[in-house]
Order: structure tokens, then C-alpha cells, then sequence
């Protein structure tokens, strides 16, 4: 009994990462020219995806022995109780994996928040006071699991191959203290250190700042190989949306640049969020 139990929940796991994978291939076989597309039924999920950072292509068997370790993590990081077996555990991972795998697939990455510092710049403290504010109350397993995998995202950012990314801060975000004036010095110092790298561009837009109107532009934009398979996350009542239409897309484009244009180059908001670091 307790093999069939288990083999059913490595088969969760396995389909939720697949559908993932499978959502990204069949929107990329749509933006292909007709005569570099594969034969009727056919998808070539290594091919159109390329390789990805730091080394060669992802198989399917790939896929397949991460998600065994992935199960194993899960097992480390939550336990199962009668009440909610890892099954329910493995289907509360969809909504980490979709935005896991539109990042995986990501060729760079633009930013724009306003309340919060970025996900990726992230500590581990910051990260489990602002998941530890949700209301209802997240039990103990899911808000470890939730601050972990903010901490494994960093990967786009730490990898050999890192991916280009832009992220415009308002000050706001950077003096809400989310967490005690220690842990808040501690985050900031993090922004400008990981604002050094050559891939990491970091803006500030001060409060004192006239003829600004787009505080409500916050956005996660992941851009595709090409165009096309561009996606924009925006947070909504009831979780994460997900927008990818063309019309929109050049929009949120527009948007960025409008919001980028008034931020402060890098240099001098690298020397704003140090003096605001000093404060604390």
C-alpha cells in the first residue's frame, strides 16, 4: 500500500512539472515559422527551448530525476500529516512552478515594485516576515516552503550564465520596514551589493520626485526568445496573473521604459539606497 501511495505521488509531482514544460512548447511551436515547425503532433521541447544556462539542454529524463529530488526536498522542508498528505503538498507546487518555469525559459527580466522589495533581491528574514503577514496565517510547513523556493528563484540571477535583470524600486518599497531596523540594513546592504554585478541594473525613484503618476505599474516582466513569448506577472486578489498577449505586452513595455525614464541611474541609486542603509 505504501508503494503504491508513494508511486502516485512521484506521478503527481512528474505531471505538474511536465504541463508546465509542455504550456511553454506548445505556445513557442505556435510562434515558429511554419517550415521550422515539426511534423502534425510532433514537439521538440529541447530543441525550441535551446540551451539553457550554464550547460546543455534539459531532457525529459532530467526532468524526471529533479522532480524525484524535488520530492525528496519537499519531504526535508514539510511533513505530511494525516490531515494534509504530501499529495495535497505536491499540488500546492503548481503555483510555484508556473512562475519557476516562465524563468527557466526567461532570456532576461525586468522588474518594477513600488510596496515590496523584488523577489530576487530578497533575503531569507525579509521573505518570511512579508509571507508571515498573510492573512490567513500560512502554517509553519507552507510558509517554509513558500521562502525557500523565493530563495531557489535566485538561481536566474546567481547562475554561471545569469540572465539580464533590470529591477526599478520606489522608495517606498525600500523603507517599509517589513522586519526590524537590523534585518531591513541587512536587505538593503544585499540590494547594492547584488547591484554590483554587471547583469544586475538597479533604479530608484525617489518620493521627491515631480510629475510621477505610475506608482500603480508594478509588473514581473520575463522575456522570451523572442517577442512573442514575452509574459508579464502582475499580482491580483486572488493570486498571480499571468498576461501575454501582444497588445498588452507592448504595452507593458511602454509602461517600463516611462517608469525607467524617471528612476535614477544606477550609480546614483546605488548611492541612495546606501545612505538609506546608513539611517537605519
Amino acid at each position: 500500500m505504501r508503494n503504491r501511495r508513494e508511486h502516485r505521488e512521484r506521478h503527481v509531482l512528474r505531471g505538474l512539472l511536465l504541463v508546465g514544460d509542455h504550456r511553454h512548447v506548445v505556445r513557442a511551436e505556435n510562434h515558429r515559422p511554419h517550415d521550422e515547425r515539426g511534423p502534425a503532433g510532433q514537439t521538440e521541447p529541447d530543441r525550441l527551448r535551446g540551451p539553457p544556462r550554464g550547460g546543455a539542454a534539459l531532457g525529459h529524463d532530467d526532468q524526471y530525476r529533479f522532480t524525484a529530488v524535488l520530492l525528496v526536498e519537499v519531504r526535508e522542508v514539510v511533513r505530511p500529516t494525516p490531515s494534509l498528505p504530501l499529495v495535497l503538498l505536491a499540488l500546492r507546487l503548481q503555483l510555484f512552478l508556473d512562475i519557476a518555469e516562465l524563468e527557466h525559459h526567461a532570456a532576461y527580466r525586468l522588474d518594477v515594485e513600488f510596496l515590496h522589495v523584488p523577489g530576487l533581491f530578497q533575503t531569507e528574514d525579509y521573505a518570511r516576515a512579508i509571507f508571515s503577514y498573510r492573512v490567513p496565517e500560512l502554517p509553519d510547513n507552507d510558509l517554509e516552503l513558500r521562502v525557500r523556493h523565493r530563495m531557489e528563484r535566485k538561481a536566474i540571477i546567481r547562475d554561471p550564465a545569469p540572465v539580464p535583470y533590470e529591477a526599478v524600486i520606489h522608495e517606498a518599497a525600500l523603507r517599509i520596514r517589513a522586519d526590524d531596523r537590523a534585518a531591513m540594513r541587512t536587505q538593503l546592504t544585499r540590494i547594492v551589493e547584488l547591484s554590483e554585478a554587471d547583469h544586475i541594473t538597479v533604479r530608484v525613484i525617489p518620493f521627491d520626485l515631480d510629475g510621477f503618476a505610475g506608482a500603480t505599474n508594478a509588473m514581473m516582466y520575463a522575456g522570451g526568445a523572442v517577442p512573442q513569448l514575452d509574459t508579464v506577472v502582475r499580482d491580483a486578489p486572488h493570486g498571480a496573473g499571468f498576461i501575454d498577449s501582444e497588445a498588452q505586452l507592448g504595452a507593458f513595455r511602454t509602461l517600463f521604459r516611462k517608469v525607467e525614464a524617471a528612476s535614477l541611474e544606477p550609480a546614483r541609486s546605488r548611492d541612495f539606497i546606501h545612505r538609506l542603509a546608513k539611517e537605519l
